[in-house]
């Protein structure tokens, strides 16, 4: 069996799961402190890959990278770069549609806070960023790690936009989704099972971790509260 895809969805994931978080964050951040005309039409542009089917997204950011695209013209003229059927581009369709996910749970997380807290930290001196990274971060914590867990996964897992954008090259932008698929298609279903199992039990490590932390977590708050 060929490793490679798993090896190069891993790489796509992790990466992703990097331009996710710092974005993902940023808006989070951005949409809870600022007040602006067009704030609930951007939080729902935010969110809308986590609705539109992902060849629409992946469509969509053909437009945008492509050769033809905005984007993907100036990259192209200016830097001799091309998107487009590269490994780059199933990262960046990773990231679109893993977004959403990280933005929901930092964004909920961040809303959970007691701003109390904060203006505490304010009132004795702390700025702003320093309240950030010692104050907001480490209460926000909880759903951070669910947001990774959540974002890597859904990064690890993506099919119709990466597709849309990097193609099936096998060795260059074949990920484990592309893998099954073209293994299904070709009637090879050892291989394609065997690429099930591997992001099935991946995916199921992560969310089964997460489950028990947030367990642990729960059990040892309620030793905090008992004594």
């Amino acid at each position: 069996m060929e490793w490679q895809p798993v090896i190069l969805s891993l790489k796509v994931a992790f990466t992703s799961l990097g331009l996710v978080f710092v974005a993902g964050t940023a808006a989070a951040v951005l949409m809870r402190k600022a007040h602006f005309p067009g704030k609930a039409a951007l939080e729902a542009f935010f969110t809308l890959p986590l609705v539109l089917p992902p060849v629409v997204t992946g469509f969509l950011l053909l437009l945008l990278i492509g050769k033809q695209g905005p984007v993907g013209r100036i990259l192209d003229q200016v830097w001799g770069i091309q998107l487009i059927f590269t490994p780059y581009a199933a990262v960046l369709a990773g990231a679109v549609v893993a977004f959403p996910l990280m933005y929901q749970s930092v964004k909920a997380a961040f809303q959970s806070i007691d701003t109390t807290l904060e203006d505490a930290a304010r009132t004795l001196g702390s700025g702003e960023w320093r309240i950030f990274w010692t104050v907001t971060m480490p209460l926000a914590k909880h759903g951070l790690l669910a947001g990774l867990v959540l974002a890597f996964s859904r990064a690890l897992g993506e099919f119709g936009a990466t597709i849309m954008v990097a193609g099936n090259i096998p060795g260059k932008t074949e990920t484990i989704p592309l893998a099954i698929y073209f293994a299904a298609e070709s009637n090879d279903l050892n291989q394609a099972g065997f690429y099930v199992l591997i992001i099935s039990a991946l995916s199921f490590l992560l969310i089964f971790g997460l489950n028990l932390w947030n367990k642990w977590r729960g059990n040892e708050s309620l030793t905090r509260e008992m004594f």
